[in-house]
């Protein structure tokens, strides 16, 4: 029987009965109201532990950031809007002795593109190509084939005009850059000896080259935020500022290198010679004043950069100097003791065996006759006879000891030692023939300087490109004595009757020099139509102020000797440059020497007549 709540008076049964009953119709009591709050913490407990793991990782992941990957995350950041931009150096200038620009770097701008921005459509490229002169498709090929790149040059040192037109064009992905290009105000008139530079501002050749260590600046580095298109929007840091380069003062004359390069182009030309050279030497300070070369070439058009054109001719270039080395030989012979200016040769009967080769005078037989009278009349006879006469080595000691046979100190890039071979080698055939000036090469920086060394007294200083403030000491390497002796007789070449040299002349100042004329040397043998022609001295003779050294290769134009094709070049550019120095003449200007006569003017470098040779004055 189940038991209900009792009835209430009202008939109601209790509400307490019913509220004591579970949902499930349990009583309370029963366990039902204990499973509700375990279930709950369970919950709680699931969602702590999700959270903390959740705080744990983003903890982790900002040390991550923060910590670990922060350098490299900092340097993607920087790839992307920061960089390191070049801040480029401006190279130092050269000018001549008294301040003239001869070489000097110019603001330009270089045209590249960032081939990943840069729009591949056809219109973009033609203005672009149009405003730089270039071809359409070359510069499409050129900017699709470098696609993996973000800097391409496509233009480089272009004028401002051109680089305004480029900024007009507002094209996405092209920009310019600063540059330095180089110019020569003087042009090929200064452009064998400066040489040139690269597209980047470097020493090719010439002084430029020589000098690259001091000229060359050191680019600077700034860090720059760049926005998405490459501009620059602001500068962050300097990193290391730019050291421009240092000026460099050349030892050159610009006036008297103007005058030397104007006598000698016209020379060449007139002479339809195939090359020149001219050198102008300080004689008491071993500077050189000018030095020049024909044909010459522009540095400023790069058209013209061909080898045989930019080549300093003057310093690389050897040649077999004929008569010009006939004094070194009196030299030797005055320094023997054997000699002096009052020695007698007797040249009869007018020609001079050596070995089974036999040397005829040019000028038929001159008799007794002194030494000046050998140089002036470039006796081939009398000057064998002192040559054989004194030791080989008293000859290669006064050759080599006036710079003959190695470089000089000039520090010019390619320049050569010429050949001297060792006296321990010469045979009697080999010593006459130098005294002709054969078997010994120089080039016409060597025998400038070698006749600068006469005109010193003795002494040998040092050849230079840069000016002195003050003379070097230099080493004494010929006997004052013998140089005054050989100076008196030089100056017979010029003045004497039936002198070789009377074309020097000089009104106003005395000259002390010698001619030179010389086969060249060809495969198997000489030529016997190709000529040397040379003329080398010093001025004033009384008190020697200049050396120059006259050479012109190959003239075609009927005449080839020494005298007559390169003596009066070397009398208008030293009597300019005396002038233009201001150097007080030394003697009246009188009357000129009378020219050469046919008879007593020789015809030829060198010949060959039934057997006999004849060498060239």
């Amino acid at each position: 029987m189940t038991r209900t709540p009792a009835p209430n008076s009202d008939g109601r049964r209790s509400r307490a009965g019913w509220r004591a009953r579970g949902r499930g119709g349990a009583p309370a009591g029963s366990g039902g109201p204990s499973a509700a709050p375990r279930h709950f913490r369970w919950r709680s407990h699931l969602s702590f532990v999700v959270i903390a793991a959740a705080a744990a990782a983003l903890l982790w992941r900002a040390v991550n950031l923060q910590l670990v990957d922060h350098g490299f995350l900092s340097s993607q950041g920087d790839a992307r809007f920061s960089r390191i931009a070049t801040i480029p150096a401006h190279r130092g200038t050269i000018t001549d002795r008294y301040g003239e620009p001869l070489a000097i770097s110019t603001p330009v701008d270089s045209v590249w593109v960032n081939p990943q921005e840069l729009t591949l459509d056809s219109g973009p490229i033609a203005r672009l190509a149009a405003a730089l002169q270039l071809d359409p498709q070359e510069l499409a090929r050129r900017v699709t084939s470098n696609l993996d790149r973000s800097f391409l040059y496509v233009a480089r040192h272009r004028s401002p005009a051109e680089a305004q037109r480029v900024s007009d064009l507002d094209i996405s992905g092209v920009y310019l850059t600063r540059e330095y290009q180089r110019y020569y105000p003087a042009g090929e008139v200064t452009g064998q000896l400066l040489g040139f530079t690269d597209v980047n501002d470097a020493g090719q050749d010439g002084l430029e080259l020589a000098f690259d260590h001091w000229l060359a600046g050191e680019d600077g580095e700034k860090r720059v935020i760049q926005d998405r298109y490459g501009r620059v929007v602001q500068d962050v840091e300097s990193i290391r500022p730019a050291r421009p380069g240092r000026d460099l003062v050349l030892s050159i004359d610009l006036r008297l290198q103007y005058l030397a390069y104007r006598e000698l182009k016209r020379a060449v030309r007139d002479q339809r010679a195939r090359s020149g050279s001219i050198v102008l030497i300080d004689v008491n300070s071993g500077e050189i004043l000018a030095m020049v070369n024909q044909p010459s070439f522009n540095p400023n058009d790069r058209e013209q950069m061909e080898p045989d054109f930019y080549r300093n001719r003057a310093a690389t270039d050897i040649f077999e100097p004929g008569s010009t080395m006939k004094p070194f030989f009196v030299a030797a012979g005055i320094a023997s003791g054997k000699y002096n200016d009052r020695s007698i040769i007797d040249t009869s009967p007018g020609y001079i065996r050596v070995g089974s080769r036999v040397f005829e005078e040019d000028g038929g037989n001159l008799g007794r006759i002194d030494i000046a009278t050998i140089l002036a009349r470039s006796s081939n006879v009398g000057m064998a006879h002192i040559a054989l006469s004194l030791e080989p080595k008293q000859i290669w000691t006064t050759l080599t000891d006036v710079g003959f046979g190695r470089v000089t100190a000039s520090g010019f890039p390619g320049e050569s030692a010429g050949l001297l071979s060792s006296y321990a080698h010469w045979r009697a055939i080999d010593v006459a023939t130098m005294s002709h000036g054969y078997g010994i090469s120089v080039t016409p920086l060597q025998l400038a300087h070698a006749y600068a060394t006469l005109g010193s007294l003795g002494i040998l200083r040092p050849v230079s490109f840069l000016r002195a403030d003050s003379a070097p000491a230099g080493q004494r390497v010929l006997d004052e004595r013998v140089c005054r002796e050989l100076i008196g007789m030089l100056k017979s070449v010029v003045l004497a009757e039936g002198a070789t040299g009377a074309r020097a002349y000089i009104p106003g100042y005395s000259v002390a020099g010698k001619t030179g004329t010389a086969f060249k040397a060809i495969a198997g043998g000489y030529s016997t139509n190709l000529y040397m022609s040379v003329f080398a001295g010093i001025a004033p003779a009384s008190n020697p102020r200049l050396a120059a050294a006259v050479v012109i290769d190959e003239p075609s134009a009927g005449e080839h000797s020494g005298g007559l094709v390169a003596a009066p070049v070397f009398s208008a550019v030293m009597g300019g440059a005396l002038r233009l120095l201001a150097v007080p003449p030394d003697q009246p200007i009188g009357d000129a020497p009378a020219t050469e006569t046919a008879q007593t003017m020789p015809r030829h470098a060198a010949r060959v007549t039934h057997g006999i040779t004849v060498a060239r004055r």
